[in-house]
């Protein structure tokens, strides 16, 4: 009898992401039909780009949750190089707004440090599993890591992205602890990216300015801080229960792009405290499946792998919303599965159909 593919899988995980995808797309819509109208004399416009990414994103899940996860391990040093590739060829492509973040393919464009951050945790994953035995060593246990993690994160940060390195470095770290890193080397670690951390911070203006306007108790509230100030706004206006969907007055222009790393302000306004705590239940609930998978993956590589990737979305959602809340100073990332974004809805599905491999491999 031919076996069902699907068997196996994690389909707790499989609905939480269609889940948030159908959220994503619902409020992608309410959220910038106003701004398409007025940019693109089409009110559909982003919505109707958000669901071609999303079939593509969904077949590269179904893709990835049928090739044996295994295969990256074998060609995760091809894998590294052309991530550092992308990433250098992308530097050379012409600006958009004075970054060099997206390559053109035709009428889309991709954003490669999107997917090199799944490609620096399958490389990080293969590292570990070989060299778990070696990391009390300053080679093994600094060095080669400082280099795989630093180097591609220093190329994203050529680009004039901060917030995706800082993720980047931050997961690897947390992967490190976990594989049992001496505490004195992530510390190291740490102290090393600090001040590098310190000097982006501090010598791109928009950058301190953003900065000091978080330290400042949310000074100039109509200049560099007024996508925050209008970000507190929105979610506190929508009370329990929301003013309901399509009757964001943020929306209006007021929030600029809300469709994008500030949409869960507008999810706050419309859906109220409620639906801004399902959300946040629903990432808990997918980070939950995502430990369990790798606490049962079949062997170490799976396990490093699975921890990876969950911790990305994990860390991701958590710093977009502390960013919207005020809690961190603005810094643009997506919030996964729901901001509108191709490259970053692609990676993040191909990464959560890794994830549902290493399930149904485990339940094999």
């Amino acid at each position: 009898m031919r076996r069902n593919v699907h068997q196996g899988w994690d389909h707790t995980l499989v609905a939480l992401t269609l889940i948030l995808v159908l959220m994503g797309l619902v409020m992608v819509f309410s959220s910038s039909a106003i701004w398409s109208e007025q940019h693109y004399k089409d009110f559909i416009y982003f919505l109707k780009r958000q669901i071609l990414w999303t079939c593509i994103g969904i077949t590269a899940m179904l893709l990835m949750s049928k090739l044996n996860y295994n295969y990256l391990q074998e060609w995760s040093h091809l894998l590294l190089a052309g991530t550092w590739i992308f990433l250098l060829a992308v530097l050379l492509s012409p600006s958009t707004l004075g970054t060099h973040r997206w390559l053109k393919l035709g009428f889309l464009s991709l954003q490669p440090s999107e997917f090199a951050k799944i490609g620096l945790i399958v490389v990080l994953s293969d590292y570990l599993d070989r060299k778990k035995s070696k990391m009390d060593g300053f080679k093994h246990g600094i060095l080669i890591p400082l280099l795989l993690i630093g180097t591609t994160a220093f190329l994203v940060v050529l680009e004039a992205d901060l917030g995706t390195p800082a993720l980047m470095v931050l997961t690897g770290l947390i992967m490190l602890f976990i594989v049992g890193s001496p505490m004195r080397y992530i510390l190291l670690l740490s102290a090393m990216f600090l001040p590098f951390l310190t000097y982006e911070l501090f010598s791109v203006p928009y950058r301190r300015q953003r900065l000091l306007h978080f330290l400042s108790s949310r000074e100039d509230a109509q200049g560099i801080g007024y996508q925050l100030s209008q970000s507190i706004l929105a979610i506190g206006s929508g009370g329990l229960f929301g003013k309901g969907l399509g009757s964001s007055q943020m929306a209006l222009l007021y929030l600029p792009t809300p469709h994008t790393d500030f949409i869960f302000p507008i999810i706050g306004e419309q859906l109220g405290l409620l639906g801004s705590l399902s959300v946040l239940l629903l990432y808990g609930w997918m980070a939950l499946r995502g430990f369990r998978i790798a606490r049962e993956a079949p062997n170490l590589f799976g396990t490093f792998l699975a921890v990876g990737i969950t911790l990305s979305i994990l860390l991701q959602s958590m710093l977009n919303i502390a960013v919207t809340v005020g809690l961190l100073p603005t810094k643009g990332l997506p919030l996964p599965l729901l901001s509108f974004g191709g490259s970053s809805l692609v990676s993040t599905l191909a990464g959560i159909g890794i994830l549902l491999n290493i399930s149904r491999q485990a339940k094999q």
